[in-house]
């Protein structure tokens, strides 16, 4: 492949992204433009009110999204479905409306569920955790796995996330008329030795099959449940400043291995996905730092960047990243570079988040980094009091920008 071909695949693969959503949300920079242009009213001689000028973009970003979310498209786009902004502002604005109740307030990754009959200022035995998630993978093949141990492992580490142990596993298959029976005899193969490696049961499913043309070969949802045996809880909306954040090892190796493997870019890379269960280093880390693990959040769609603005703006903190700090394999920047995306919005299978109070962070990075899940485990950045709502990147360049939400993906269907 020579330089010109590649630029031509990277320039298609940049309006491929253009077209299927936004990258961004421009609201940040126009608060920005908007405050800028209000000081040059205001204050005709520069660098008279830096301070003041700065307010007002923080002023104008916390307005914006203290505003009631709201649908303006009037049909479902596929950046709806990438786990950015407008993923948010449908859950909140479409579902959380119609189903409000307080554990589905709460948006975690599972719901942490107490059984009727058992007392809740008594033992931690009657809380279980339950969770479901669906999968549209495209390709459904790809290297170092498929949409068959994507279901097992997903549903397994949002479990995980809750501080749950799982147990029992659904399965329902949405299959096209035509689709070949040993595909479907692969992808239900490997989903039961994901399942076995997890030690989870799959204990009950579903099979539907649409026409030809309808479902793009095979859809798979999984549903989880998982038993709470600690007295805490886990929640995005428990960080305090000064807490460490961590993730388990390097980002963005699953997302960027299907992007390649769907051959548009004409890009060959030595990389497979990260797609592993996390129980397993989720209960070390438990066990190293207790209550001091405020959160914990497996980085899917939207990345670690995502993850982050879901702990800034739930426990309205400012979190404050180090790029120097955050691990990321050469192969992964390389083709980020190439494609014009910031590794950190870019989805994993295999790694997760954790906030951790600082007096047990160094326990708790000993604790990743000793599984042999947690190889890169790295502590990247901090929990501080202002701006609240926010994410800030050091830069390796010595600057800070604010890391927003992405509106969509520019990567779809990636899980």
């Amino acid at each position: 492949m020579t330089t010109h071909e590649m630029g031509r695949g990277v320039a298609r693969a940049r309006e491929g992204a253009i077209e299927q959503s936004p990258v961004r949300a421009n609201w940040a920079e126009q608060a920005v433009a908007d405050a800028e242009a209000a000081e040059q009213q205001a204050h005709p001689h520069p660098g008279t009110a830096h301070r003041s000028r700065e307010q007002q973009v923080l002023d104008r970003i916390a307005k914006a999204r203290a505003r009631k979310p709201k649908i303006k498209e009037e049909r479902i786009t596929l950046s709806h479905g990438a786990g950015g902004k407008a993923t948010q502002t449908l859950i909140e604005a479409l579902f959380l409306d119609a189903f409000r109740n307080p554990v589905l307030e709460q948006l975690e990754d599972g719901a942490s569920l107490r059984l009727p009959g058992t007392d809740a200022a008594g033992p931690v035995a009657g809380r279980l955790a339950f969770t479901t998630d669906s999968y549209v993978v495209s390709p459904l093949f790809f290297p170092g796995g498929d949409i068959g141990d994507l279901a097992v492992n997903g549903t397994v580490n949002d479990l995980a996330m809750t501080g749950a142990r799982p147990l029992h596993l659904s399965a329902g298959f949405i299959l096209e008329e035509g689709f070949p029976v040993a595909d479907l005899r692969r992808i239900v193969a490997s989903m039961a030795a994901a399942a076995e490696a997890a030690g989870v049961q799959i204990v009950t499913g579903d099979t539907k099959v649409v026409e030809r043309g309808k479902a793009d070969g095979c859809y798979v949802n999984t549903a989880g449940i998982g038993v709470l045996e600690r007295e805490f809880t886990l929640s995005a909306g428990a960080a305090r400043p000064g807490d460490r954040v961590l993730v388990s090892g390097p980002i963005g190796d699953h997302g960027i291995t299907v992007m390649l493997a769907r051959g548009e870019l004409d890009i060959t890379a030595d990389i497979g996905s990260d797609t592993a269960p996390l129980h397993g280093i989720t209960a070390g880390l438990l066990d190293a730092a207790g209550d001091g693990v405020r959160c914990l959040r497996d980085a899917t769609r939207g990345g670690v960047a995502t993850i982050c603005n879901e702990v800034a703006t739930a426990s309205q903190v400012a979190v404050v990243l180090d790029e120097k700090a955050v691990p990321v394999r050469p192969v992964v920047n390389g083709a980020s570079e190439l494609l014009g995306i910031d590794p950190l919005y870019v989805a994993c299978e295999g790694r997760l988040v954790a906030v951790v109070a600082p007096e047990r962070a160094d326990d708790a990075l000993a604790a990743l980094a000793g599984h042999p899940l947690g190889e890169g485990a790295a502590i990247i950045g901090t929990v501080g009091e202002d701006p609240p709502g926010l994410v800030l990147l050091k830069t390796s360049f010595g600057g800070t920008r604010i890391v927003d939400l992405l509106v969509g993906d520019p990567l779809p269907r990636i899980c």
